[in-house]
């Protein structure tokens, strides 16, 4: 039903104009009596071999929503009705901000995949607390963070800072977010000095927390091996949870989307299945040469159950799903749901 009937009308609209006329139709279809309940008896899947327990939290299945589809912290409860383990919201900024000038996302059908440069567009992270304190699910809900784009680099900690400060309370863990490509300069923040002040810094004010919470680094897909390596020693030194790989990429390589049409569009994030294999990579690679020592939370170009597999075999943890969810439909984590339980039975 969904790529026969739905995913055409929403296709036909400018994707930033589908995603809000989507979620809008989401939140009048929850709102109505009974549908909640209908919703969830379709999506959901409970089984213990999905249930998983990492850094002091229990996911009731590995199968989570990538930060980006909820930045404000506005559909989370009626998001949990399709099958998620898990959503996290953001990127969130201390201070609200318009983002990039539209057109900012752009689908590549050809490639099934996504381009976007949406500048970490949000309301501030004071203004989704008050739907977070709203909260109508008990789904595990991930808060990830960034600095502005007015603010320099040299004053972004403070930025990562506040935003910790402010949601702590009211998500299950953090993220923190200095990989998008679509912030200028933020990509300059995976440099190792910056990272281990930030993090330590996070860490310390964790510590002081009645409850801390567990915080994930997010990284590129364009990280060589080297800078991996460095990765894996900033996870080491600093004592942070996990990983989360990863972020969109600017590569642009073997897609079948034409070079006139990748120029029209210029520069963004790109994910979905191109995405796929990078992500795959990097994944495998950090959970051997670490000998698995922290979690990952594998994401990119996840369109079918088998690619969580191969995410799951390479070393991933949990997983998110974003693109593949626009281009599959809500169907796609139940598929992945009982794929697992089938293949890890």
């Amino acid at each position: 039903m969904y790529k026969f009937l739905i995913k055409p009308l929403f296709f036909s609209m400018n994707p930033e104009k589908a995603h809000y006329f989507a979620t809008d139709c989401l939140s009048f279809f929850c709102a109505i009596p009974g549908v909640s309940a209908l919703m969830r008896g379709m999506y959901n899947v409970k089984h213990p071999k999905l249930e998983k327990e990492l850094f002091g939290l229990k996911f009731k299945n590995p199968v989570g929503l990538a930060a980006g589809f909820d930045k404000d912290a506005r559909w989370f409860n009626q998001l949990a009705n399709l099958g998620f383990g898990f959503i996290e919201i953001g990127t969130l900024t201390p201070k609200g901000q318009i983002g990039n000038p539209k057109p900012r996302l752009f689908r590549i059908t050809e490639d099934e995949g996504l381009i976007n440069r949406m500048g970490f567009n949000n309301l501030g992270a004071e203004d989704a607390i008050k739907r977070l304190k709203n909260r109508k699910t008990n789904i595990i809900i991930g808060g990830n963070i960034g600095k502005n784009t007015a603010t320099s680099n040299e004053n972004a900690l403070a930025d990562y800072v506040s935003s910790f400060n402010i949601l702590h309370d009211y998500v299950d863990y953090f993220v923190v977010n200095v990989s998008c490509p679509n912030v200028k300069d933020l990509t300059k923040l995976q440099d190792t000095p910056f990272l281990l002040n930030l993090l330590g810094e996070l860490k310390s004010i964790n510590t002081t927390k009645a409850k801390p919470k567990p915080i994930l680094l997010k990284i590129a897909p364009d990280l060589n091996n080297s800078q991996l390596d460095e990765i894996i020693e900033i996870v080491a030194n600093t004592k942070i949870d996990g990983v989360i790989a990863t972020n969109t990429s600017t590569s642009r390589e073997n897609l079948k989307t034409s070079a006139a049409e990748l120029e029209k569009i210029a520069n963004g994030g790109l994910s979905g299945k191109p995405a796929n294999k990078r992500s795959t990579e990097v994944i495998k690679y950090l959970s051997e040469k670490s000998n698995k020592a922290f979690p990952i939370i594998g994401v990119g170009g996840i369109h079918s159950a088998q690619d969580a597999i191969d995410k799951l075999e390479a070393g991933a943890d949990l997983v998110q799903v974003y693109t593949g969810f626009i281009y599959e439909g809500p169907s796609l984590m139940k598929r992945i749901n009982k794929k697992i339980i089938e293949h890890y039975g």
